[in-house]
């Protein structure tokens, strides 16, 4: 199938965004946690979190401030500036799903979908219990994107939860270990496994090719 930039737009809608959705592959999944001024928290599905940098340790998503959910999570994070990001693990694959649903102001995700809250220390943004790998964020950035209505949130990582035997000496997580989650689409998930590590790429030191592909 050969599509043009003419047969995308004229594409029916509801197939346009799911072909839309899934071409740039598996991403990443992830619940992030905010809690409002007065005490209400909230849960959200988010596929576009993005390293931005690691000195400072920078971490982004897209959200939508015109939907539902991305507009309380927006208007959360505005208030108090923190919340979190936590990965989606097989356990629980459903219950984060569901997140995406058009809940109320007034009603939790957590409570609507079976998840639970977890505090640390004077850090006032929820995080889910249920997952191992987490973050803290504290919010630095808000970059509108006018091209389409979204904008980009970047935020600095005050708090990072990973679970022992996922990390080895050098600092590299092994997402397979808490049996991480990745989503292609709106509501496609996959699992994600380890096939293969390799050193630090240098011009001076390729595999012989020519021989892997005899």
């Amino acid at each position: 199938m050969h599509l043009t930039r003419e047969d995308i737009q004229n594409t029916e809608r509801i197939k346009r965004l799911n072909i839309i959705n899934s071409i740039t592959g598996i991403k990443p999944a992830n619940l992030i946690g905010t809690i409002s001024a007065d005490g209400k928290t909230n849960l959200a599905i988010f596929s576009s979190v993005i390293h931005l940098g690691s000195n400072p340790a920078l971490i982004g998503f897209i959200l939508r401030p015109d939907r539902e959910a991305g507009q309380h999570t927006f208007d959360n994070i505005k208030e108090n500036g923190l919340y979190t990001i936590n990965h989606i693990h097989e356990s629980f694959t459903e219950q984060a799903h569901y997140t995406s649903a058009k809940f109320g102001r007034d009603e939790s995700e957590f409570d609507k979908c079976a998840l639970t809250e977890e505090y640390i220390a004077d850090f006032t943004a929820p995080f889910v219990k249920e997952s191992t790998l987490k973050m803290g964020m504290k919010m630095v950035q808000i970059i509108p994107i006018e091209l389409n209505g979204t904008v980009l949130i970047i935020g600095e990582v005050e708090h990072l939860i990973i679970p022992d035997a996922a990390l080895d000496d050098q600092g590299q997580i092994d997402l397979s270990q808490p049996h991480d989650v990745g989503i292609s689409g709106l509501n496609t998930y996959y699992k994600l496994e380890k096939i293969a590590q390799f050193p630090y790429a240098r011009p001076n030191a390729l595999p012989d090719f020519s021989k892997e592909n005899d």
